[in-house]
């Protein structure tokens, strides 16, 4: 494998400093040395060097920690895992350098956006047993999310089609068997805007973001699916959207486990300030 990049980037220097820093990963977040061999069709992970990051405001809080898995409560405009412009300034880098966590891989993902609870597995055996988890939909997912006051019958549930096209960042509502399920509630309504509990028992990439917008209620400082949307990464008004409860049986030891934020969203007076700026 290291021939293989090697030769592909034309920079031994580079390749053998990620090797060091364990940053290059195959697709199932497994870390390439020396040995790994070439794997015909398989993907490997090499980021470039992003002199020019933004470090991101704010701290990973460890919620809980033994030998198999590390659950964080992250927080927003942070992404999960090394993709794009976006290396150092992700959760599985930043812990890994830290507390010398060097085969720590997420068991699922949430958006660079969203803050909240990420569960991340330590060692490379016991890695399946939670990706499962989450592929198999066997963990309860509960968020929290502030946006306009939908003129809609509560509880509801939105289930409908989601797509993604190539060279469309935003997902779409398209025609078609449904294939994405969220479960909605409000708990609280000020100022016109409520704030929702949330439950997909499904996992669309950006599913409750473009579930909402699709309800006419894009959630509060979305800069892709709201009505001021816009590029950029602005610290002060971050996605008011928290991933606050996760809550499965343990597929290692059969024990329950639930795992709560510390985060909180802004209140709905901060929000309504935030929208409205």
């Amino acid at each position: 494998m290291v021939a293989f990049l090697e030769s592909v980037t034309g920079d031994p220097q580079v390749v053998a400093r990620r090797l060091a820093d364990r940053e290059v990963l195959l697709a199932d977040g497994s870390v390439v040395d020396r040995e790994t061999a070439y794997l015909p069709g398989g993907l490997v992970f090499l980021y470039r060097d992003v002199p020019d990051e933004i470090e991101v405001p704010g701290e990973i809080h460890i919620l809980y920690r033994d030998d198999n898995i590390v659950v964080v409560d992250k927080p927003p405009f942070m992404a999960t895992m090394p993709r794009g412009s976006h290396v150092v300034q992700t959760a599985v880098v930043q812990l890994r350098r830290k507390y010398g966590l060097e085969d720590i891989a997420p068991a699922h993902r949430l958006d660079r956006l969203t803050s909240g609870v990420l569960l991340l597995t330590l060692r490379p055996q016991a890695r399946r047993a939670y990706q499962e988890l989450f592929a198999r939909q066997q963990v309860a997912k509960e968020y929290q999310a502030t946006a306009p006051l939908m003129d809609r019958l509560m509880p509801l549930r939105i289930e409908n089609r989601l797509e993604r096209v190539r060279g469309d960042h935003r997902t779409r509502i398209v025609a078609g068997e449904p294939n994405a399920v969220t479960d909605v509630d409000v708990v609280g309504v000020a100022d016109g805007l409520a704030q929702y509990r949330l439950m997909p028992s499904t996992g669309k990439t950006h599913q409750l973001r473009a579930h909402l917008a699709g309800e006419g209620a894009p959630i509060v400082g979305d800069p892709l699916y709201g009505t001021q949307a816009g590029p950029g990464d602005d610290f002060t008004r971050p996605l008011q959207l928290l991933a606050h409860r996760l809550a499965f049986i343990d597929p290692i030891n059969g024990e329950p486990r639930e795992f709560v934020a510390q985060r909180q969203l802004m209140t709905l007076a901060e929000a309504s300030t935030a929208a409205s700026a």
